[in-house]
């Protein structure tokens, strides 16, 4: 399936130099197939130029660009045309405060964080094992959180709360602030979902629910 904007994504990445996109997006770029590769949540993902097609051989990652497609599939391609070689900045910011930030909190482009905090409230082990298995790494933020990269130049940070007698369980999502550099509000929307969305798959295999 082509999702809306994927056609068009192609045709500018086709007109790119590929030793930009090497150096801009950290990416490999294979000559002899005009594949590139991106590792996207610790999994190794291939974009095609000569057919068109994003695909990968891990589990994890078919389900990343078949399952989440909507989310994954054009932000990838847009990564790829739009990073730039800069430095995270170490600020992190959260989503709603991004210029044209308050797509994220409306209707059906609210995130579905919630869903973070009463899944792994009581399942820290989990919540690690799942986030390393996307090729995250363990922060001191909130009770517990995660630092995951769905693009190597655009980490994703979620904490979680584990709440009390007073106050339910809560959970986070921020970016470092440098994001905006990297890809538009809507994209980054779309690579937040692909996130939240990854660890919620991950949690049902974890558990056999698949």
């Amino acid at each position: 399936m082509t999702w809306p904007g994927e056609e068009e994504a192609w045709g500018i990445l086709l007109n790119h130099d590929s030793d930009d996109i090497k150096t801009n997006a950290k990416a490999l770029f294979n000559s002899y197939d005009s594949t590139y590769e991106l590792t996207c949540l610790g999994q190794d993902i291939y974009i095609s130029l000569k057919v068109r097609n994003i695909f990968s051989r891990s589990s994890l990652g078919k389900l990343l660009v078949t399952v989440l497609g909507e989310y994954s599939r054009l932000s990838i391609l847009r990564y790829l045309i739009h990073a730039i070689d800069v430095p995270l900045s170490g600020q992190l910011v959260r989503p709603s405060d991004l210029s044209g930030g308050g797509i994220f909190l409306r209707g059906t482009h609210v995130l579905p964080v919630n869903k973070i905090a009463s899944l792994f409230a009581d399942h820290f082990n989990e919540f690690l094992s799942i986030g390393k298995s996307l090729g995250g790494s363990q922060l001191d933020y909130g009770d517990i959180s995660l630092e995951l990269f769905p693009f190597p130049r655009v980490p994703i940070v979620l904490m979680i709360w584990s709440g009390d007698e007073e106050f339910p369980p809560d959970s986070s999502l921020l970016f470092d602030s440098s994001c905006v550099s990297q890809l538009s509000t809507d994209i980054l929307w779309s690579t937040a979902m692909m996130t939240i969305e990854m660890m919620l798959i991950d949690l049902k295999t974890y558990r056999g629910e698949r």
